[in-house]
């Protein structure tokens, strides 16, 4: 009887591939075992699980591009009641199937959508999940905003990055003339691919690190933890912002939403 459902558990989780996700359901049963990244996401979630906390009951989090829900189950396993977002139905299908396996489907809330639909949403997060997904956005920037808009706690943040260590020394207010110090290898900056990169064509960015500081910094996020090999950033939220700077994000985060905006503060 049990080989039998193993069996059909194995058959159903073929039907629902390609998976991304290698999940190791409770069963013993693998979704990517031949994974071309190895044991993806696991490796991952085993770098930065101690720097997450341990009991996050009575937590809010947002997995935004939950894919098949790994990372969702790891922190709906810790206690987090957990809004799982994608824009891909093929991916949603497969993160409510297993959440299924896991028993987690009380604790989770799957959502069709990307991040742009947080402007329309009132909910605020206490952790939010925002991993393998801001390269892939043509306003990466606005993006930022709307998910440091939501974030009450804790920020993980990653994305793809280009070369480059160290931060280089930029004023307060870089004059016009001054433009060549742009060129220090150590000055953020973000590359724009055109083309392809890695056979897809939806990989638009690769920041530098000085970048991606500076870019949380921007939206309102102190980073507290790099992981640096998994190109990864924890953060919280800051009340460093200026009035200015904030009131600017709530404009252009109005225009582009329809919605008026509580900046981090």
């Amino acid at each position: 009887m049990a080989a039998r459902s193993t069996g059909r558990l194995q058959s159903t989780s073929h039907e629902l591939g390609p998976w991304f996700h290698n999940l190791h359901l409770p069963d013993g049963i693998e979704t990517a075992p031949d994974h071309p990244l190895g044991d993806f996401p696991s490796y991952k979630w085993q770098a930065i699980a101690p720097h997450i906390p341990e009991d996050l009951t009575g937590w809010r989090a947002l997995d935004v591009g939950c894919n098949a829900g790994f990372f969702t189950f790891e922190l709906a396993k810790r206690g987090a009641e957990v809004t799982a977002l994608d824009i891909d139905p093929h991916y949603l299908r497969q993160a409510e199937w297993a959440a299924e396996r896991f028993g987690l489907s009380d604790s989770i809330t799957f959502r069709q959508g990307t991040v742009y639909d947080l402007a329309r949403l009132d909910e605020d997060y206490d952790l939010v999940w925002f991993m393998g997904v801001f390269y892939h956005l043509r306003y990466p920037q606005l993006a930022l905003d709307l998910i440091v808009e939501r974030t009450r706690r804790l920020l993980v943040f990653q994305t793809l990055t280009s070369p480059g260590d160290g931060e280089a020394d930029v004023p307060a207010n870089l004059r016009i003339d001054e433009r060549q110090r742009m060129l220090d290898p150590a000055w953020p900056k973000m590359a724009f691919i055109e083309h392809q990169f890695e056979d897809d064509p939806t990989n638009w960015w690769a920041a530098n690190d000085a970048c991606v500081r500076a870019l949380l910094r921007s939206s309102g996020m102190r980073v507290i933890s790099v992981l640096t090999d998994l190109e990864t950033y924890l953060c919280e939220p800051t009340d460093d912002l200026d009035a200015w700077t904030r009131e600017a994000i709530r404009r252009e985060c109005r225009v582009a939403s329809g919605r008026d905006f509580d900046v981090v503060s």
